[in-house]
């Protein structure tokens, strides 16, 4: 099977090699530990309180600073921070001066996140996770950066991730990255975090922070979150913009939305969605109201849907016994289930696709930056003369089988990406949809039944079903380009239905 960016991977703990860059996280004189219980906390609830004047987006922030130094720097030791923001503090008094001036920017007013670490923030480090790439300091905020800034949002820090999001070796450990560490799964700490976005997908199961920005190109919000407990949304290709993204191939790549809740999600996505005249794939993504997405959270949103299973080989019992409770709830809320087949699944030859966008992609990205790496030769270059503290765990395959790539305008890469495309959406996902006249298609958030929906461009979301010896699992709905509104109705609908996320216990293995 070829190597899929942050597909299920074989697993085992490795001890945590020791960070030397990692920012310390004490922010001195900042203030007493905040009393302020985060664990369950939404972003509307937060909101609410701010807004009433029983919060600040200070105390907030204050709060899970200090949840992070109790649970990522001590305690389980989660390692899914990679670095706190300087100014976050600073960030949140602006935000609270503003609202005293009456001048709140939307829902998302002083709402600490947490961001990947291979998007742009100005002045932080943007590193991917790699060693090689510590000196690469963006003076800019990416695109989307920048639209969560004018929503009024609290940048809180940045999150570990599977190093180059898992695209560096055809053996890579999820959650594991040179400068950041092992990154453990809250709920049993030796399990999987998945990738690539691991670091995100734990915070927001761990309340690290209320919500938090993933990317994926092929699982890598959707498997995640799935393992970790929590709701992730994978947009459609062009709804929110990559300028300023560390890419792995550019017809897949984009960045999501992370948190406890469908709604938290819905809400951040609304900020995240616009328009870059930098990115081309964007010229379609014009939202005319963020609210959009909070507009489509109905709990009735089921009734008169009809939805399709993607049939694949039976799981493990608890998987398939969740999944039957998920299908029934969704009768119980007026949808109409039907089995479907999907024959194309599969006979994409993806990887020829990733290596040569990745080539192409990341020689641009690294030659605009404040890096001394310069192109993906220079950096494999670097890991061979750093293996010892670089190439521990895996090696650099991908990498080497990329350099080895020719232009995109090599006839393999043309008809691996358009048999791909074709293969997975109009001969896959769209045909099912249309042949079946169905509203979305559902499938267990494990073992790749999201790469449809990852190659073919179109959106996604997972919410947690169940869990199997104490790791959380979930339900991903697929549906046509920019119909998120209809899949968070979907979603949200099920998740009043059936109220299955649950808290991380932190167990230190399952008994």
């Amino acid at each position: 099977m070829p190597r899929c960016v942050a597909f299920f991977v074989v697993f085992a703990i490795f001890a945590v090699f020791a960070v030397q860059d990692r920012v310390s996280r004490s922010v001195n004189a900042q203030g007493p530990s905040s009393q302020i219980d985060v664990v369950d906390l939404s972003v509307a609830e937060a909101q609410r309180r701010m807004t009433t004047g029983t919060l600040t987006s200070r105390a907030l922030t204050r709060a899970y600073l200090d949840r992070i130094a109790a649970l990522d720097d001590s305690g389980p030791q989660l390692n899914a921070v990679i670095d706190i923001n300087p100014a976050a503090l600073q960030e949140a008094e602006a935000r609270d001066a503003e609202r005293k001036a009456r001048k709140s920017r939307g829902p998302l007013h002083g709402i600490p996140v947490l961001i990947k670490d291979n998007i742009d923030v100005a002045g932080m480090i943007n590193s991917a996770g790699s060693l090689a790439f510590v000196d690469n300091r963006p003076p800019a905020d990416a695109f989307v950066i920048r639209r969560l800034r004018d929503a009024g949002v609290v940048i809180l820090g940045r999150s570990n991730l599977s190093e180059w999001a898992n695209f560096r070796s055809t053996r890579s450990t999820s959650g594991w990255s040179s400068r950041g560490g092992q990154t453990k799964n809250p709920h049993v700490l030796d399990r999987n975090p998945c990738g690539s976005s691991s670091g995100s997908a734990v915070a927001a199961a761990a309340s690290l922070a209320a919500v938090a920005i993933g990317t994926e190109t092929n699982g890598s919000i959707i498997c995640p979150a799935s393992v970790n407990g929590v709701v992730g949304l994978k947009p459609t290709l062009g709804l929110v913009s990559r300028t300023g993204i560390i890419p792995i191939a550019p017809s897949q790549d984009t960045a999501g939305p992370i948190g406890r809740t469908v709604a938290d999600v819905a809400a951040l996505l609304g900020a995240m969605a616009g328009a870059d005249p930098r990115d081309p794939a964007t010229g379609a993504a014009a939202v005319k109201s963020p609210s959009v997405y909070t507009a489509a959270l109905a709990a009735g949103a089921l009734k008169g849907a009809r939805i399709g299973v993607l049939v694949r080989s039976p799981m493990q019992p608890d998987v398939d016994a969740a999944m039957q409770t998920a299908l029934d709830a969704m009768r119980r809320g007026g949808a109409t289930v039907v089995d479907v087949q999907m024959p194309t699944f599969g006979k994409w030859d993806q990887q020829v696709v990733l290596l040569y966008e990745f080539k192409a992609s990341i020689n641009r990205y690294l030659a605009g930056s404040s890096s001394a790496q310069k192109s993906l030769e220079d950096l494999i270059a670097w890991n061979r003369a750093n293996a010892d503290r670089v190439l521990p765990l895996f090696g650099q395959e991908m990498f080497e089988l990329a350099q080895a790539k020719g232009p995109l305008t090599d006839t393999a890469y043309l008809n691996a990406r358009d048999t791909a495309t074709r293969l997975a959406g109009p001969d896959g996902l769209l045909a099912i949809l249309a042949r079946d006249k169905l509203t979305a298609i559902v499938a267990p958030s494990g073992g790749g039944g999201y790469s449809a929906a990852a190659i073919a461009g179109t959106p996604s979301i997972t919410i947690p079903i169940g869990e199997s010896r104490g790791v959380p699992f979930g339900l991903t709905f697929m549906g046509p380009a920019f119909s998120e509104p209809q899949l968070i109705g979907l979603a949200y609908a099920l998740e009043q239905l059936t109220n299955a996320r649950r808290p991380p216990r932190f167990l230190p293995t399952f008994p």
